[in-house]
């Protein structure tokens, strides 16, 4: 009986979740609101091992949102976090009176922190890293602290970057190694071009260059996706840490990503018969979907701008 109690619960949940809300009236806060408080029903009414939500359960919540937001520790400030833990054990009194406060103030934050990250590794990434100064970089994020200010935080963003843009500035220069003994063994060398450079192997100013402008091109791409996020996506985040402190193995899906899941599972895949790859500012066609409707019309490609 508990078990049917909780599938129709969550039946219900999809089916409010799902619904479009014409009214002009119902407000996003008072959908989110509504979301809440419909899964925190189905955490304490239906779920086969209940668990409070107390204190400690609004400690686990607070620090794992963080957590999931900010896991490098390079948007926050240390001011934003003292300003944030008025509510580390209120949480679970908004919770239980779908009081969407602390999400409301953390996500404004964010927005504007991510905004100040776009400068900063822009700023880091137009100078030259220097590799012959021996410098060391925690990478237990989980230990570190926030930074105080926004000079800290882009020293911050200067380690980190330097550390991701060392294995491809050392790849290049491997190339030369590769291109250097191909010709000493009677082979033709590797001839390969950098769009600063003639063609030939890059000088290490040139694969330093190269490095840097590799990974720019990757956060571009990651900023661009994260500027295509709406609230919704960030408030399923904050949903999935309140569900994932109740239990591990419990997960909430928004309508679109359950769809998404379905498909998934079933194998069945139904639109236009293709999966599309967003870059930048293009959509390009990656891979055709056999039998699907690309696939008929044969008027489409890989390879195609959409």
């Amino acid at each position: 009986m508990k078990r049917n109690l909780a599938y129709a619960l969550i039946v219900m949940l999809v089916a409010v979740a799902s619904c479009s809300f014409t009214n002009k009236s119902f407000e996003t806060d008072d959908k989110d609101k509504l979301l809440l408080d419909l899964i925190t029903y189905v955490l304490e009414r239906g779920h086969y091992q209940p668990k409070d939500i107390d204190d400690d359960f609004s400690v686990n919540v607070f620090e794992g949102f963080l957590d999931i937001l900010d896991p490098t520790k390079r948007y926050f400030l240390e001011s934003d976090i003292q300003e944030f833990e008025k509510y580390k054990f209120q949480l679970d009194d908004q919770i239980k009176n779908t009081d969407i406060t602390f999400f409301d103030m953390v996500y404004q934050r964010l927005l504007k922190r991510m905004e100040d990250a776009k400068e900063i590794y822009k700023e880091v990434l137009d100078e030259p890293f220097d590799y012959s100064v021996d410098e060391t970089i925690e990478i237990n994020y989980d230990g570190q602290g926030y930074v105080d200010s926004r000079k800290d935080l882009k020293e911050r963003w200067r380690k980190q970057l330097k550390y991701a843009t060392l294995g491809t500035y050392d790849s290049k220069l491997n190339l030369n190694k590769e291109s250097a003994k191909a010709g000493t063994d009677g082979d033709e060398p590797v001839a390969f071009e950098d769009e600063n450079s003639a063609a030939g192997p890059l000088t290490p100013e040139q694969a330093e260059k190269a490095a840097r402008e590799s990974t720019k091109n990757t956060l571009d791409d990651y900023f661009d996706f994260v500027d295509d996020l709406e609230r919704k996506d960030w408030f399923v985040q904050y949903l999935n840490t309140i569900v994932e402190v109740f239990d591990p193995h419990t997960f909430y899906f928004a309508p679109d990503d359950k769809e998404k899941f379905d498909t998934s599972m079933s194998g069945k895949f139904e639109g236009i018969g293709a999966r599309l790859q967003k870059k930048k500012d293009q959509t390009k066609i990656v891979e055709i979907i056999s039998g699907g409707p690309v696939w008929r019309d044969q008027q489409l490609e890989v390879g195609d701008e959409i």
